[in-house]
């Protein structure tokens, strides 16, 4: 891995996403709304920058091209299909043999075998009625452009946050592939740590096709579920919940 494009790049996953490469040494690219650009000054050189909308296919594929692996922060902005327009391009545009890693919350599903709380299924519920009654997202496009996802051959991996916290940052995130193992149920991380999941998942093979939840590793339920292994890597085996 040597070359990597951030799709979304100037929000703050997309930011600490970027420390995160650059500390391992990666050449960054990314994309990011033209009226963002500014917030990215603190790189400077060292990160290319392709000013555009994520689901601009043109400005998709010059910033994808000789890129070893696509990070792409999946954001059902408005109601005209904006996360299935970035994630279609994505999946059409990369090079061939790159590492596609999405993110995502855990109201996404791959297979049905998610076991979610009230309270999660009320605010999903209530959320997305407004959200989409004001034309400001629309959780169905996500939804959508993770269906899409879990349909293509390429070498993909989708990452489903639990809600995020600022902080210093814990660590790599532990995972499970269904939200209500009973190491998610803290359902926190931070927002740094969810960054260095998705930076870890471009060369992480275990990951590949899989749609890991995500819980930070120093919460209640991660450690009372501990491995040894766990403890080494911050990472849990995948769990069948």
């Amino acid at each position: 891995m040597k070359r990597i494009c951030i799709i979304g790049i100037s929000g703050k996953l997309g930011q600490y996403m970027a420390e995160h490469a650059l500390a391992r040494g990666y050449e960054v690219t990314g994309v990011c709304r033209p009226e963002s650009v500014a917030k990215l000054a603190r790189f400077g050189d060292r990160i290319r920058l392709f000013p555009g909308r994520t689901n601009d296919r043109a400005v998709i594929a010059e910033a994808v091209k000789g890129c070893d692996g696509v990070l792409t922060v999946l954001v059902p902005w408005g109601v005209e299909g904006y996360a299935t327009g970035t994630a279609q391009a994505v999946l059409d545009l990369a090079e061939p043999g790159a590492r596609l890693v999405f993110s995502c919350g855990w109201h996404i599903s791959r297979d049905g075998k998610d076991r979610y709380t009230w309270r999660l299924r009320a605010l999903v519920a209530v959320f997305g009625l407004v959200a989409r009654w004001l034309r400001f997202a629309d959780l169905d496009d996500q939804v959508e452009a993770t269906r899409r996802i879990f349909a293509s051959e390429r070498d993909w991996t989708v990452v489903r946050g639990s809600d995020l916290e600022e902080g210093p940052g814990e660590g790599l995130p532990v995972w499970a592939r269904h939200v209500g193992a009973p190491e998610l149920a803290s359902n926190r991380t931070r927002r740094s740590d969810f960054a260095l999941f998705m930076v870890h998942a471009l060369t992480d093979p275990a990951l590949s096709r899989e749609a890991p939840a995500i819980v930070g590793r120093n919460t209640t339920s991660a450690r009372a579920h501990a491995t040894p292994a766990a403890a080494n890597t911050g990472a849990l085996p995948p769990q069948d919940a």
